[in-house]
C-alpha cells in the first residue's frame, strides 16, 4: 500500500492530515515548493505562514526577521519584493516563496486542494495594503484557500474584502491564559465568544494536548466547536519515530484524539502517521 498521508478513515468518517510548512515528511525541506506542487497534484491539505512586505505583498516565512530561516538580514515588513529576490532559504539555497508565486502554482490546484495561509502578522501591521493585494492576487482562487490567524481583527478585515474565503481562527495562547487565570469554565465561555464573533471562522485551530487536557476535565472542545458549525483541526502530531510508528504514550493520545473525531490533524509527518494509524488499527 502507498500511503498518501491525506486522510485516516475511522469509523466511516474522515479526518484530512495537514502538511504542516509544506512538509509531506519531517526530512523535506521547509516551505518546499517540489511538496507544495506535489500537494497540488493530490488534492492535498497543505499549511504555510505568511509574513508581509513593506509593499503590502507577502512572504512565505514563519519568523518576523529573515535571519534564522534565509541567508538575508533585517525584519520582513521592511522589505520590499525585489530586495527578496536574491535571498535564499538556508536549507537547500532555494528561492523565497512570493506571493505572486503562489498564486501562479495555484491556478494547476486540484478542487480538493487547501492551502491555509497562516497570517503571522497582526491587522495594524499588513494594514489595507495587505488585504489589497491578497484580494488581487486571491479572489479567483478563493475555494482552495482558508486564511487564518490569531489576530480576529485582521479575519474580520479578510471577511469584509474577501468574504467568499474560509476563514480560520487560533485562539489557543488566549485560552492557555485564560485557563491557567480562571480556569475551564472561563475557556468555555471564551470559546463561545469566538464561535460566535464577527469572524464567523469556518475552523479553529487547536493545539492537541489542550483538547485532551480539556476533554479530560470535562470539556469537549471538539464538540463545542462543532455544536457550532465550525470544524476543528488540532495541530501538531509529529511522531517522534516515523519508521516504526507510535510508541504507546503517542498511541494513548493519538486515539484520544481521534475519538473525538477532529476534521483535521496538522504533522509533519503525513504518510508515516497514516501508516502507523493502519498498523495500529488493522493489525
Amino acid at each position: 500500500m502507498i500511503e498518501s498521508g491525506l486522510e485516516i478513515l475511522h469509523e466511516g468518517r474522515s479526518t484530512r492530515l495537514k502538511w504542516h510548512r509544506l512538509r509531506r515528511k519531517m526530512r523535506d525541506p521547509l516551505f518546499s515548493r517540489e511538496v507544495m506542487r506535489a500537494g497540488f497534484k493530490d488534492g492535498a491539505s497543505m499549511e504555510l505562514d505568511l509574513r508581509v512586505r513593506s509593499d503590502g505583498g507577502f512572504v512565505v516565512l514563519h519568523d518576523a526577521d529573515l535571519e534564522g530561516e534565509t541567508t538575508g538580514s533585517g525584519l520582513i515588513v521592511d522589505k520590499r519584493m525585489d530586495e527578496l529576490l536574491p535571498i535564499r532559504m538556508r536549507q537547500g539555497g532555494r528561492p523565497l516563496i512570493l506571493s505572486e508565486d503562489l498564486s501562479a502554482m495555484m491556478q494547476m490546484a486540484h478542487p480538493q486542494s487547501l492551502l491555509q495561509f497562516d497570517m503571522k502578522d497582526d491587522y495594524a501591521t499588513i494594514g489595507e495594503k495587505g488585504i489589497t493585494h491578497l484580494t488581487a492576487h486571491f479572489s479567483n482562487i478563493a475555494s482552495s484557500i482558508i486564511v487564518s490567524g490569531a489576530c480576529l481583527d485582521l479575519i474580520v478585515a479578510v471577511k469584509e474584502r474577501l468574504p467568499h474565503l474560509k476563514r480560520g481562527i487560533d485562539p489557543t495562547d488566549k485560552l492557555v491564559d485564560i485557563y491557567r487565570q480562571e480556569g475551564l469554565a472561563a475557556v468555555e465561555r471564551e470559546l463561545f465568544a469566538d464561535l460566535r464573533g464577527p469572524t464567523e471562522p469556518d475552523t479553529v485551530y487547536l493545539h492537541w494536548p489542550l483538547i485532551l487536557r480539556a476533554k479530560r476535565e470535562g470539556l469537549d472542545m471538539i464538540g463545542l466547536c462543532r455544536t457550532e458549525g465550525r470544524r476543528v483541526d488540532a495541530w501538531t502530531f509529529t511522531l517522534k519515530s516515523p519508521d516504526t510508528g507510535f510508541d504507546e504514550g503517542e498511541w494513548a493520545d493519538f486515539s484520544a484524539l481521534m475519538a473525538l473525531q477532529p476534521d483535521q490533524i496538522t504533522t509533519d509527518e503525513a504518510p508515516a502517521t497514516e501508516r502507523a494509524w493502519a498498523q495500529r488499527t488493522m493489525g
